[in-house]
């Protein structure tokens, strides 16, 4: 009970981590900046992809989050 609180509680921050990343590639988008949006990508990337081996979110999960974000930017570009 406690090994489970106290993963819950990592898993939790974990999340709560990889939300904050995916909410400042949003913010990049719809402020209109391409540039700072693909650097929020750049940084997000890799968060997702922890959140994967750490087994917070499934692999298609993150694989569809960052297809989605990064067509959204480059849409931006055309």
């Amino acid at each position: 009970m406690r090994q489970t609180e106290r993963r819950t509680a990592v898993n939790t921050a974990r999340r709560s981590r990889i939300r904050t990343f995916l909410r400042k590639v949003e913010d990049a988008i719809t402020s209109g900046d391409q540039a700072a949006a693909a650097a929020a990508l750049k940084a997000a990337q890799p968060e997702l992809m922890r959140g994967v081996t750490k087994g917070v979110l499934h692999k298609n999960t993150a694989s569809r989050k960052m297809s989605r974000l990064a067509h959204r930017v480059k849409a931006m570009g055309a």
